[in-house]
């Protein structure tokens, strides 16, 4: 397969085929003056919101004009014209994205401009896939957001994404997909490691994608973050200080600093955080969880020409945690740690084959280690599990867009490596010990194809498939089709949009072998090898524009058979993936977002009904060969209704404020006899920032502001329980220098 996969690349460059990368996107457009006639010589300025990055264009002989590459995030297109006002829309541009504007110039010279402002979340009416863009600015004003190891950019904003038993889950699973300028970061482990692999400080703009996925994607298919990293061009030999100061002796804290030229752009940081509360805690109270983390990212970007563009992003991060106690455990002196660390590197090259067909070679590096340390005193067991993966591979694509066709075509693949070591030691008096060192390999091949044709002005129908090979314990193959269409209703512009599609993940390499399956065996457990989980979506939806706002409502159901999850061996914190026979995910999702309101702010509303739903046995990894239980039962992380509501607003004076209500409706009860839940719950963020002399901006933040305290969910993962995040209040201090 792998000698397929080259001949198609090559075959597919000497042809240049009319292919369209996922990485980047694309913003067209037509000119034309008040008698509809076409404007050629105008001069099209296509920049980003948030920096100086743009691009200058001229109008052809039909007035039309095309920008690419440009990474996910928005963008305001000025068009000028001598004897004609100036023109500006704002847009949004998606990965993958080609959407064509449409300006008509006004005769006169007056110096203001006639604005189209769409919003800030306007829908993509080309895309079946429901899509979140995050701005920096909003992760800068809402509560929380911008900590090291803080979900709140996609928890606040994702509807049916939340955080239980100290993991994100979106739309019932933990597979997500973490992605630096469209090309994934391989990790194929499940549920092993605690926070973001990127710091949301230096994040510019996050792309969140929930099912219906191009092809593309699919290897991870719960979520997709693809992360926008700063680049410097918001920068002029500039830097920032960040710190904080709060409860339970917390600080979190960054120093960055970055600039740009016309053809260059660099941008480096470096953070530290250290708190006395990191993971959930066993019980109300908070005994021995401390966390501490040191991390630094650095982005260059190159643009020797208009057809030749260079983009390096390096990220390095750590983080210590202490497992948190009940008092027993306190009074016992036990001290469990886990300590994880990631590195990655990542560089793509876009070349312009010629206007409009680009090609893009992304090479990547990816480590990531999660080790876990009992404590020798634990009871019954003490245990400690060390594993690193390495990951190395490629992305590469061509690309194209025409009048109809808005294609995909790629390769994408990687080795992957593992080392493992697992001790354990016995302390109920059986005398059981036992230590081994295990390494595994395997890798990862896959072709992807997708065309996005526009049938009609109103009409964009989608057809791609995924074809990858896996090999590792074992080797498996899979071909992942995807069907999609999106209607945009006239003069409503309301867009209805449905997709079909399956997916494929590749297992972990993890296994049992030797003394580790032995004492397994003793404790009435087998290892059955993990195959991948093979799921099927379809789902539909309705955005609706109004006057600036934008809902979006979507129904998804997915199923899957070899659901990943993951298990101990008997009371040991050992985790090893499984996966169960299958499993059933719907439900249905609810956004509203504002434009500005009086120019000051914007409110939003995330809701989920959700389902997340396993039938059957143990189909692979750790298991006691028990018979299944008649008929679905409840994931450990099942929650039916999620709701978030928010604000942003710059107030006078130079103030802010950002705040996010939060309800819940209760995770699965796991101590019940019968299907139920725990109880409902809501809590309530607040954040009030003020600038002060210009460079200078002091903030107070409080998460939990009631301090409510309650039982979130009683699965055992990492000291037992977990109860709700405490009442955590921090004032922050920001400084911008010059240099």
């Amino acid at each position: 397969m792998k000698s397929l996969l080259k001949i198609i690349f090559v075959l597919t460059v000497l042809f240049q085929t009319a292919l369209f990368s996922a990485v980047f996107g694309t913003a067209r457009g037509i000119v034309h003056d008040p008698d509809h006639r076409p404007v050629q010589g105008a001069e099209v300025v296509v920049k980003a919101s948030s920096s100086d990055y743009r691009r200058k264009l001229t109008t052809n002989a039909d007035g039309a004009f095309e920008a690419s590459p440009l990474p996910p995030g928005a963008y305001s297109v000025t068009v000028s014209k001598d004897t004609f006002a100036p023109s500006v829309q704002e847009i949004v541009i998606g990965s993958g994205s080609a959407p064509i504007l449409h300006f008509q110039l006004a005769i006169g010279t007056r110096s203001e401009q006639v604005t189209v402002s769409e919003g800030a979340l306007d829908v993509n009416p080309e895309q079946t896939t429901p899509t979140t863009i995050v701005s920096r600015g909003q992760i800068a004003t809402t509560p929380g957001a911008d900590l090291s190891n803080s979900m709140a950019a996609i928890i606040d904003y994702v509807p049916g994404a939340w955080m239980t038993h100290d993991q994100l889950h979106v739309r019932g699973g933990h597979q997500v997909t973490w992605a630096i300028d469209g090309v994934p970061i391989p990790n194929t482990n499940i549920a092993s490691n605690i926070g973001p692999q990127i710091d949301p400080k230096d994040i510019d703009y996050l792309e969140v994608q929930r099912g219906g996925y191009s092809a593309a994607y699919g290897d991870r298919t719960y979520g997709v973050f693809n992360v926008v990293p700063r680049t410097g061009f918001e920068r002029n030999n500039e830097g920032e200080v960040f710190t904080t100061f709060g409860t339970f002796h917390q600080t979190n804290d960054q120093v960055n600093f970055g600039s740009h030229t016309e053809k260059f752009a660099y941008f480096a940081s470096l953070n530290g955080n250290r708190s006395d509360y990191g993971l959930e805690t066993p019980g109300p109270n908070v005994l021995h969880d401390r966390v501490w983390g040191l991390g630094g990212m650095a982005t260059l970007i190159y643009n020797p020409g208009p057809d030749n563009q260079f983009r390096f992003v390096t990220s390095m991060r750590g983080d210590d945690y202490q497992i948190p106690n009940d008092p027993d455990a306190q009074r016992a002196g036990i001290r469990d740690a886990e300590r994880e660390r990631d590195r990655l590197a990542s560089f793509s090259w876009v070349h312009t084959l010629q206007p409009g067909l680009l090609l893009t070679v992304s090479p990547f590096y990816h480590y990531n280690r999660a080790h876990y340390d009992g404590d020798p005193k634990d009871v019954p067991v003490s245990t400690a599990q060390h594993r690193g993966s390495t990951y190395v591979g490629a992305q590469i694509a061509v690309s194209q867009v025409t009048a109809k066709h808005n294609a995909t075509f790629g390769v994408y693949g990687f080795g992957q490596h593992d080392d493992e070591a697992v001790d354990l030691i016995a302390n109920d008096g059986s005398g059981v010990s036992l230590a081994q060192n295990k390494t595994a390999s395997g890798h990862v091949e896959t072709l992807f194809l997708e065309d996005q044709y526009k049938a009609l002005p109103w009409l964009t129908l989608t057809a791609g498939v995924r074809l990858t090979h896996f090999n590792g314990a074992l080797s498996e193959n899979a071909a992942s089709p995807r069907l999609g269409g999106a209607i945009r209703i006239p003069r409503v512009h309301w867009v209805l949009r449905g997709f079909w599609g399956t997916y494929y993940q590749v297992p972990p390499l993890s296994t049992a072998s030797g003394p580790l399956l032995a004492f397994a065996v003793s404790q009435g457990l087998g290892f059955i090898p993990l195959r991948g989980e093979r799921d099927q979506e379809h789902q539909f939806g309705l955005t609706i524009p109004l006057r600036g706002w934008s809902v979006d409502v979507n129904n998804y159901r997915q199923r899957a058979r070899n659901y990943f999850d993951h298990n101990a061996i008997g009371h040991s914190d050992v985790f090893f993936p499984l996966t169960i026979d299958g499993a059933r995910l719907y439900g249905w999702e609810l956004t509203v977002h504002s434009p500005k309101i009086a120019r000051r702010g914007e409110v939003y509303l995330t809701y989920a009904d959700a389902h997340a739903e396993a039938e059957g046995a143990i189909s692979g990894g750790l298991t006691n060969f028990s018979p299944p239980a008649g008929g679905y039962f409840l994931l450990d992380h099942d929650q039916r209704y999620t709701l978030h509501a928010g604000f942003n607003f710059s107030l006078p004076w130079q103030a802010y404020a950002g705040g996010n209500l939060y309800h819940g409706s209760g995770f699965t009860d796991a101590s019940s006899d019968f299907p139920a839940h725990l109880q409902p719950h809501t809590t309530f963020d607040l954040s009030l920032g003020k600038t002060l002399a210009d460079r200078v901006t002091f903030s107070v933040t409080a998460l939990n502001v009631t301090n409510r305290r309650f039982l979130l969910d009683n699965s055992q993962t990492f000291g037992g329980t977990h109860y709700a995040d405490p009442r955590q209040i921090y004032a922050q201090v920001k400084y911008r220098f010059h240099y």
